[in-house]
């Protein structure tokens, strides 16, 4: 998975523990759900935190919802899960693996 380099250049917020945004473990950093969209600090400016791409995430068996147990992240026009350290976003029968 890739992750694009998009600088959100009007981002006078700064992110951080109690800054009231939902913090999102993603990988080596975390990543802050601001506005719909996901932020992440990178050389001093806030990212816009997308992957390119469309990723499979294969043999997930478990259905996400209301109630399965994980945590929500509101994603522009869908909600994605935090499972296993990633978020998962139901699309075409299936789930994709941000």
């Amino acid at each position: 998975m890739t992750t694009l380099h998009h600088e959100h250049p009007t981002h006078q917020h700064t992110h951080g523990a109690d800054c009231g945004h939902q913090a999102v473990s993603h990988g080596d950093h975390v990543d802050y759900a601001h506005d719909g969209h996901l932020h992440r600090e990178h050389s001093g400016h806030w990212d816009e935190c997308e992957p390119s791409g469309h990723t499979t995430h294969d043999g997930h068996a478990h259905a996400h919802g209301a109630d399965c147990g994980h945590e929500t992240v509101r994603h522009g026009d869908h909600v994605d899960y935090l499972h296993d350290g990633h978020r998962h976003a139901e699309h075409d029968g299936h789930y994709d693996d941000h």
